[in-house]
Order: structure tokens, then C-alpha cells, then sequence
């Protein structure tokens, strides 16, 4: 049996998006609620919790971003010039945050500078995420194998909603983090800030659900239409059974539940947006298939692919592994 190598790339530079935001996403999410920490203390253990595992996490996004320009270039040359500015702001977002992260245990005056670098960067680098997946899912317009709109067409308010939206699911991340690796007076307030922030969330996620359908009618089809409609049926039946752990997990102050749950959330709505995509890679004219490079490509690459992801994947175990349990605050990231 030939093996579809582009179906397989596809699924892979999915899986490296879907496992940044995973991963990632609790992490931007703990500086979005940097200011309400409360203390310095509290900052200084809300770092803690991530600092061995915070820059691991972005090595699947320079994979997913690495993975489009090497199999699949079509694609590639027509996303980065309609999402250049968001691009763009997200990633010095996320340098000027690495910064911040560093300097912040270097200076005692200077410290609340640094918060807020850690703050702005890791909101802007978000806001920019989802306002990038919202101008990707409403479509990119395509004219003779190029990019065809203007350079404004990324701005609207589909993407600053789905922008908004995910600002306040990564803060549900960061506080379901927060609950699972700390104890005391921060862990009931993350907990507070959890049971807030995720009726906030999927009350959005409802939003954007609802308004996608009627972005373009090949997503009614895909989402109403038989045999779409039997995969589209499970999206809201998984998520229901998640937000009954969610809440149960919270209410029972249990420490892993509500995180996993709420990682659920992401992996769920990822679903959607697949059913809506599929078999496009750019909606809604480039296929998976068009825009992949030759086999012979496809195939090198993922000899290579098949090496580094495992390698990837132990490592990134092994971290989170290592560094199990609950923040000591009095050891920590100097």
C-alpha cells in the first residue's frame, strides 16, 4: 500500500500545533495573569513553576513552523504574507519575553519593568496566535498560486474574537497549572481564578463555534451536512463530558483534574477546526495535496521527522518527569 506522505505531513505539522498550544499555552497563560498575583512572592513562585519547562515548550512551534516551509512551500508563501504582522508580533512578543523572564531575578528596583515586559509579551504573543487563527480560519484570498488579498485582511472582528478567546483560554491553562503545582493561598486563588476563567472560556469557545459556520458556506456544509455531521456530532459530546470534569475536579479540589480537563478544551476545539479544514491546508482553495512539496522531499524529511520527534517527545517526558509534584517555594529559578 503507497503511502500518502502529504496526509502524513499534514498530520504531523498538527501535531507539533497542537502540542505547542498544549504545552505552551499554560505558560503564556501564567504571565497573563502575572498582575493578579498578589505578591512578589507569588510571581516569583508562579515562575518557578515553569522555569524548567518554559523554552522547551517552543521547540514545537519552530517545529510546526518549520515543518510548512520544508513540505509543504505552497502553503508557506501564501500564509506568511496575508499573516505577516501577526507573525511578526508574536514572535518579538515572545523574545522580549524570554528577556523578561531572565533579567526579572537580576534586579530588585528594576523587577516591576520586567513583570510587566513578561506580562505584555506573553498577552501580545497570544492576541497575536488567535487573531493569526481566526484570519486563517475565516480564508485566505488565493489568485494564480499567491497571495491575493490586502494587508489589513488578518485584522477583523472574526480574529479579534478568536484572539480574545484564546487570551482567556491560556489564562485558564495558567491557572489550572497553578492549581496542580502549588498549594496554599495561590492555589485557592488560581482556583477562584480558574472556575471564572473557564465559563469565560467556553462561553468564547460557543461564540466562535457558532459564528464559523456562516464564515463560509463549505464550513455549514462540513459541520451540517451527512457524513461531516457524524464526525461534527462528537465535538459537543466531548466537550460536554469535559466541562462536568472540569467542574466536578474544581469543586472536589482536585489538583490534576481540572488541568486536564481543561487541556481537553483545546485538544477538542483543535478537532473542530480539523473537520472544518479538512482536506485544505489554506482555506479555502489549497488543498493538502496541491500545496505539499514532491514525494521525493516528503519522503527525506520525514526520515528525519520520524528521528526527532520521538526524541523531542522523551525529552520533554523526562523534563516534566523530573520536575513532578509541587513547587517547593523556597528553591526556584535565581
Amino acid at each position: 500500500m503507497e503511502l500518502d506522505l502529504a496526509f502524513i505531513w499534514a498530520g504531523l505539522i498538527a501535531f507539533a500545533v497542537m502540542a505547542y498550544v498544549i504545552l505552551d499555552g499554560f505558560d503564556l497563560g501564567i504571565g497573563i495573569l502575572f498582575p493578579f498575583a498578589g505578591e512578589h512572592e507569588d510571581r516569583d513562585l508562579m515562575m518557578n513553576s515553569v522555569a524548567p519547562v518554559w523554552d522547551g515548550n517552543e521547540t514545537w512551534l519552530i517545529l510546526g513552523g518549520g515543518g510548512l516551509f520544508a513540505v509543504f512551500p505552497l502553503a508557506y508563501s501564501i500564509v506568511m504574507p496575508a499573516l505577516y504582522m501577526p507573525i511578526i508580533l508574536m514572535l518579538l512578543a515572545l523574545a522580549f519575553r524570554g528577556v523578561s523572564f531572565e533579567y526579572r531575578w537580576r534586579t530588585k528596583k528594576g523587577r516591576w519593568i520586567w513583570d510587566a515586559a513578561f506580562f505584555g509579551g506573553s498577552l501580545i504573543a497570544t492576541l497575536m496566535q488567535g487573531i493569526a487563527l481566526g484570519a486563517l480560519v475565516q480564508g485566505i484570498e488565493i489568485e494564480g498560486r499567491a497571495y491575493a488579498g490586502g494587508w489589513w485582511d488578518w485584522l477583523t472582528p472574526f480574529s479579534v474574537l478568536t484572539g480574545l478567546a484564546l487570551v482567556v483560554g491560556y489564562a485558564l491553562l495558567g491557572a489550572c497549572w497553578l492549581v496542580f503545582k502549588t498549594s496554599g493561598a495561590l492555589q485557592l486563588r488560581m482556583q477562584r481564578y480558574a472556575f471564572v476563567l473557564g465559563i469565560a472560556t467556553l462561553a468564547l469557545i460557543g461564540a466562535v463555534s457558532l459564528w464559523t459556520p456562516f464564515l463560509d458556506p463549505v464550513y455549514f456544509s462540513r459541520w451540517f451536512n451527512l457524513p461531516g455531521a457524524l464526525w461534527s456530532a462528537v465535538v459537543p459530546v466531548l466537550m460536554l463530558g469535559l466541562v462536568v470534569l472540569f467542574f466536578r475536579g474544581l469543586s472536589r479540589g482536585h489538583d490534576a483534574t481540572p488541568f486536564l480537563a481543561a487541556l481537553g478544551f483545546f485538544v477538542v476545539s483543535f478537532i473542530g477546526i480539523g473537520i472544518s479544514f479538512y482536506p485544505t491546508i489554506v482555506p479555502h482553495d489549497l488543498t493538502i495535496a496541491e500545496a505539499a512539496a514532491p514525494d521525493e522531499s516528503l519522503a527525506f524529511a520525514l526520515v528525519g521527522a520520524v528521528i526527532l520527534i520521538p526524541i523531542i517527545l522523551v525529552y520533554t517526558a523526562y523534563a516534566y518527569w523530573v520536575f513532578r509534584g509541587k513547587i517547593d517555594p523556597e528553591e526556584g529559578y535565581h
